[in-house]
């Protein structure tokens, strides 16, 4: 699916029950967080970036070809590959092509790939199990990721070579120095999935509540007018609720506006502000107030249509835009909050929606949410929302659900979930089959980094987490009860989503004077224009 102009998001979640979770804890006490900072960039895997962080020059982890044991930090699960004596890599894992030929893992340092690879919510379960994809809960074998993006995106040439098929493809320390340094200085995770096995508006849905309460076309992420309502809410009305002060930073539009009134004013939510602010107040300007509690920043999604939109702006790292415009971006936010006067009691998390299509070698597990095969009892295709009660609070009756904004009846939700499932064709709204895959399994592994004075050093996490454990971090800092292992939540997925504590040390500070890098706009652009 070639949407790479078509990208705004989400934020939500509501319920205020208690829950009792196991969890590993951090040192110290979480409430020495004063700002927590969330930066989501888009469409790679943890193989197509950090893959080979184990082999990089003066690294301080190591790879283990049978997995890392859950007690070894230094230990980051990629690629399995082999260096020969001037660093270059030879990697074992590889995908059949249609051809019956086998493609391996390469070094691909084309900073630009084009056309874009198939994320799509069939596509991602094909990637997982070819043969099987509504199987691929009990059996992911990533066996799909090159047939279905040579049949669908990237297309074999007549006479094939060993680097056509980019979904291999995997970055370095070269191509990526300054997420390299970051990775290799304070905290990440090798074993944080996106939300869903799908494209971005589900993903980043899973973000803002939670749930995509049945959505999965990245082309629903246009939403209705006002944004979506969604049963349970959203992050934003909870912090609202509870008095925590939030903004989402943006440049060309915020990803909140899938929630919430984005428009000229007065119609736009006031939490919705323009980066500059974000530099100023990470600065401690006196004309502006403090950073908030939570801050969400933006990248350019480059879309149309709006001001300072289109692909010569983006800086996302979505496909085909050159992803070293990302590592600047991402750059400029984490220098600004370095050298500001709230680096001391501040957490940055960088991550990434989902896989983008890139092979992943980790097959993802079951959703942490009890038993139940859905966070809030909304199937895949059976959107339902408070846009129209009671109506919309039937299955497949949501908004948007069989028809969008973007491209009316096609490429819809309805569509996708009978893709899979085409006995839902006969009654969309259910009961939706056993036997078809739903919200109860992760997406693929994407980046996950820990930029914080209290992020453990050269620390690597192997704990399960998904996007929904951002929303558990903010929860347990800013949404906690009287009783410590009590907090609120939205759904049953960020009820039980770790929220990834074992990464920090909150009373040491081992991270406090790190120094951190910079990144600079690449000095030859390859972003076709």
């Amino acid at each position: 699916m070639n949407s790479y102009r078509l990208r705004l998001a989400a934020l939500a979640v509501v319920a205020l029950t208690a829950l009792t979770v196991e969890r590993a804890f951090a040192n110290g006490d979480i409430k020495n967080v004063k700002h927590i900072i969330i930066v989501m960039q888009e469409n790679h895997s943890f193989d197509n970036y950090f893959g080979a962080l184990a082999y990089a020059p003066g690294t301080p982890y190591r790879t283990s070809s049978g997995g890392c044991s859950q007690n070894d930090h230094n230990c980051v699960d990629g690629l399995s590959c082999k260096v020969d004596a001037v660093g270059n890599l030879t990697c074992f894992n590889s995908n059949l092509d249609d051809s019956g030929t086998t493609v391996f893992a390469f070094h691909d340092g084309r900073r630009c790939a084009a056309p874009d690879l198939d994320h799509s919510w069939p596509g991602t379960h094909k990637e997982a199990n070819f043969l099987n994809p509504n199987g691929a809960l009990g059996q992911t074998v990533s066996d799909g990721f090159v047939l279905v993006n040579d049949a669908t995106e990237q297309l074999d040439h007549s006479v094939e070579n060993a680097t056509e098929d980019q979904t291999m493809g995997f970055y370095n320390q070269d191509d990526i120095p300054f997420y390299y340094n970051l990775a290799a200085n304070f905290a990440i995770n090798d074993r944080y999935f996106s939300s869903v096995l799908g494209g971005t508006f589900s993903n980043r849905a899973f973000f803002a509540a939670a749930t995509s309460f049945g959505h999965l076309s990245t082309f629903d992420e246009f939403p209705p007018p006002g944004g979506y309502k969604p049963i349970t809410g959203t992050i934003f009305d909870l912090l609202d609720q509870n008095g925590i002060s939030w903004g989402d930073y943006f440049q060309d539009a915020p990803q909140g506006a899938s929630f919430r009134a984005f428009g000229a004013p007065p119609n736009i939510d006031p939490h919705f502000i323009p980066l500059p602010f974000f530099f100023a107040q990470a600065a401690g300007s006196p004309q502006l107030p403090p950073l908030p509690q939570v801050a969400f920043v933006d990248p350019d999604f480059g879309l149309p249509g709006v001001p300072n939109g289109g692909i010569q702006n983006e800086n996302d790292e979505h496909p085909p835009t050159d992803i070293q415009r990302g590592q600047a971006f991402v750059s400029q936010i984490v220098n600004a909050v370095r050298n500001g006067p709230f680096w001391q009691d501040s957490v940055i998390f960088i991550t990434y929606d989902e896989h983008g299509g890139y092979y992943d070698h980790v097959a993802p597990p079951k959703a942490p949410q009890g038993t139940a095969r859905t966070p809030d009892g909304i199937s895949p295709g059976q959107c339902a929302d408070l846009s129209n009660p009671p109506l919309s609070l039937l299955p497949a009756q949501g908004a948007e659900c069989a028809s969008n904004l973007l491209s009316g009846t096609l490429d819809t939700t309805v569509g996708e979930a009978t893709f899979l499932c085409p006995e839902l064709i006969a009654n969309p709204a259910g009961p939706y089959p056993d036997d078809c895959a739903s919200f109860d399994q992760l997406g693929f592994r994407v980046p996950f980094m820990v930029v914080s004075p209290f992020a453990k050093q050269h620390y690597v996490s192997h704990t399960v987490a998904d996007h929904t454990s951002l929303l558990a971090f903010i929860e347990r800092r800013f949404l906690s009860l009287d009783n410590p292992d009590e907090r609120l939540h939205l759904t049953k997925r960020d009820l039980h989503a770790d929220a990834l504590e074992d990464m920090f040390d909150f009373t040491g500070s081992p991270s406090l004077n790190t120094a951190v890098g910079q990144a600079s706009p690449p000095t030859t652009d390859c972003t076709p224009h």
